[in-house]
Order: structure tokens, then C-alpha cells, then sequence
């Protein structure tokens, strides 16, 4: 490896936000964008001196970047991630993982026989509450964490009505694929990462049925997920919903204490001295640009140091399969077993 990882990066929607944590990195070197845009991204590599621009993200492979980004619709996370993976660069995945879990599985195949790391971009773990709650579910303060609940609910908040966000076949499905994903994850990292063992849930497309356009997923889904073990989580997301106002919440509930994030804002319950007490934590929140940059220098990190990233494919491919149970459960209004 050079002084400085190679990099490049496929799609400037999302994919505008990993370029600025890359060019906040002083051991990174961004070689070359793609995106079907050629204005766009002509445009973009001009003002932050990127060498090369590309239409077609398999011209990027020439350059023989160390690490790509992939910030595409969901359905081409997995095709593209592949071919990136077989071309010999590491590659940051941008949620969700793929449309299911066999496509998640064909992507830490691919990692497998590239030889090449595949780290899944899901940057709320390195929102800094979440570090510090990590840190405290790991010194025991929390003990045992046996029942959680987590949820992201929109008031109103459909993204790109009529347009892939919202067709089955591109995105995947709805707000549980898009929002859900994010909290579903964080809350069973903070777990432990337990191994999922069946599912129950329901699935609502009651506020954005009448829409312009293709609308085939739901705007409300909600689950209970039990884990090997007896630990269970309650998950609830919505892109639009009679509710007070957008948030997200994760809530732990452990043998020695418990522990609530609500926005921004950390919550620990425990006893202390015989006596209730509830502590805040202080610190201030990374913006949500900063968590994308400190996701992309702990990869880069673990690259040059040759070290397991903590969001594996491995990881994505669980989530994945608990969503795929959710949307069967719901489909079927029945509990799903996973594994």
C-alpha cells in the first residue's frame, strides 16, 4: 500500500457525504468518482482536484483504488459491490446491505474470495452517545440486557415518492429497510450483537396509498425480534405516521441497570449506593457528516492496519435476514424463524 489509501467512490447522492469524510482524512488520496451524471460528476471532481471522472464506475477499476465507497439505490449495492470486490478494492457499503440476505450473502462471498474487506456504512454506531453507551454495556454497568426497544417514526417524511425509494423491487421496501435498518442495527450492536432466532411483524401502508407515481411499500412497519437466548427487541419506523414529531429512540433494559437515547440525548438508570439514580453523560453529539467521517476513518484505519472493521458483512447479512423475516411475517401474519 502507498503513504496514502487510494479511494474511490460510486454514486454522488449519498456518496457526496462519504467524499467529505474522505477528504477530511490526511491518509487518504481520492482517485477517481463515478456517477451516471456526467455534469454531476465532471463537476464535482473539478472543485475537490479529483483526478478522474467516470460515467461508468467499472473505468474506475483502472486505477486500482485500495478502498471504494458505494452509495447507489439498493438494488445495485450488491451487483456493484461484487464487481468492486472482485476488481481487488475493500469496500464501505452504504445501507441497506442489498434488497435481502441471499444478495448479502453473495457480497461476504465475494469479500471472501477477494481477500478484500467489506464493511457495511451504518453510522449511527459512531453517533458519540452510542460510542459511549458501547463502552458502558462492555464494563458491565448495564449487567445482562435481556429487552430493548428502538424505533425511528416520521411524521411526514416519504423520500422520493414515485421514484425507486418507494418500488419494492429497487429499494427493498419501506421505512423498515430504509430508517429501520439503522436502528435496528445500532440497538443489537449495543446488545452484543446477539444472533437473531424469529421474528413477528406487521407491516402498514395506510398515509401514502394515494401518491404519484409507483408506491408498493409500506409507510409504517413494526416487529418483535427474539435473539438466541431469551433476549427480545420491540422495533417500530415509520415515513409517515400521526405521531408528535420525528425521532428515534433506543431503549436497553439490563439486570444492573438500563440505558435510554433519545435524539441525541443518553439516559443511564441504575442504582448507586442503594438509591435510584439517572445519569447523563456529558459530551457533545457529532453532527451527522461527522459520523460518516469517523465510519470512514475507522476503515481506513482497520485497511492499513489489517483489522476486522466492527460493521462486517457478516453482521449485515443478520440484519438482513431479520428484515426478510419482518416482511414475511408481515406478508404471511405469522412468527418467522431465522437460521
Amino acid at each position: 500500500m502507498n503513504d496514502r489509501t487510494t479511494v474511490g467512490v460510486i454514486g454522488l447522492g449519498l456518496g457526496q457525504a462519504h467524499l467529505a469524510g474522505y477528504l477530511k482524512n490526511d491518509r487518504v488520496e481520492v482517485v477517481g468518482l463515478a456517477d451516471l451524471d456526467t455534469e454531476l460528476v465532471e463537476r464535482t471532481a473539478s472543485e475537490h482536484d479529483v483526478p478522474h471522472a467516470f460515467t461508468d464506475y467499472r473505468d474506475l477499476f483502472a486505477l486500482e483504488p485500495d478502498l471504494v465507497s458505494v452509495c447507489l439505490p439498493n438494488f445495485l449495492h450488491a451487483p456493484v459491490t461484487i464487481d468492486v470486490l472482485d476488481a481487488g478494492a475493500h469496500v464501505l457499503c452504504e445501507k441497506p446491505m442489498a434488497l435481502n440476505a441471499a444478495q448479502a450473502r453473495d457480497m461476504v462471498a465475494a469479500a471472501r474470495r477477494s481477500g478484500r474487506y467489506l464493511m457495511i456504512a451504518l453510522n449511527n454506531r459512531f453517533r458519540t452517545e452510542a460510542q459511549i453507551l458501547k463502552k458502558l454495556v462492555e464494563q458491565d454497568v448495564l449487567g445482562e440486557i435481556y429487552y430493548a426497544k428502538t424505533g425511528w417514526l416520521r411524521r411526514s417524511g416519504v423520500p422520493g415518492t414515485g421514484t425507486w425509494f418507494t418500488r419494492k423491487s429497487q429499494a427493498g421496501g419501506g421505512p423498515l429497510i430504509d430508517l429501520g435498518v439503522h436502528m435496528i442495527d445500532l440497538t443489537r450492536w449495543l446488545m452484543g450483537n446477539p444472533r437473531p432466532a424469529s421474528v413477528v411483524g406487521a407491516a402498514y401502508t395506510r398515509l401514502s396509498g394515494v401518491v404519484e407515481g409507483v408506491f408498493d411499500v409500506e409507510d409504517l412497519a413494526a416487529a418483535f425480534i427474539r435473539f438466541e437466548g431469551d433476549a427480545t427487541l420491540v422495533a417500530e419506523t415509520s415515513w409517515a405516521s400521526h405521531v408528535r414529531a420525528e425521532g428515534s429512540y433506543v431503549k436497553l433494559m439490563g439486570t444492573r441497570g438500563g440505558a435510554e437515547i433519545t435524539g441525541n440525548d443518553l439516559t443511564v438508570y441504575t442504582d448507586l449506593h442503594g438509591e435510584q439514580v439517572d445519569i447523563t453523560p456529558a459530551y457533545t453529539p457529532r453532527e451527522w457528516s461527522d459520523c460518516i467521517a469517523a465510519e470512514i476513518a475507522h476503515f481506513v484505519d482497520c485497511i492499513r492496519a489489517g483489522r476486522t472493521p466492527m460493521s462486517t458483512g457478516e453482521q449485515g447479512v443478520e440484519i438482513m435476514q431479520i428484515l426478510d423475516g419482518i416482511y414475511e411475517s408481515a406478508a404471511g401474519n405469522r412468527m418467522v424463524r431465522i437460521g
